[in-house]
């Protein structure tokens, strides 16, 4: 057996790193692709009292509905939560 087919190639890249925003905030993750309630949760956001959506220039495209949904994400691609409970009146 050739054991330069056994061997590690050092010069592959670990999996990049993607970094998105949620709330205005950064989030670092390796995944190409997330739930809206795992991008919630990784953002420390309790997807039971929240919802996820994308914004995309003027458009936004939210996640009420189906939580999960698989996302395709990319860099700087940015999403606010938005809270189900309700609204507090003053």
């Amino acid at each position: 057996m050739d054991t330069a087919s056994v061997t590690e190639h050092p010069e592959r890249k670990p999996p990049h790193v993607i970094e998105i925003l949620v709330d205005g905030e950064k989030i670092d993750t390796r995944e190409h692709e997330l739930t809206a309630r795992q991008i919630l949760e990784l953002a420390g956001i309790d997807p039971e009292t929240h919802y996820l959506v994308k914004i995309q220039g003027r458009h936004q495209i939210p996640y009420k509905e189906d939580p999960n949904a698989e996302i395709h994400l990319h860099e700087g691609i940015e999403f606010i939560s938005v809270s189900t409970g309700p609204t507090p009146v003053s």
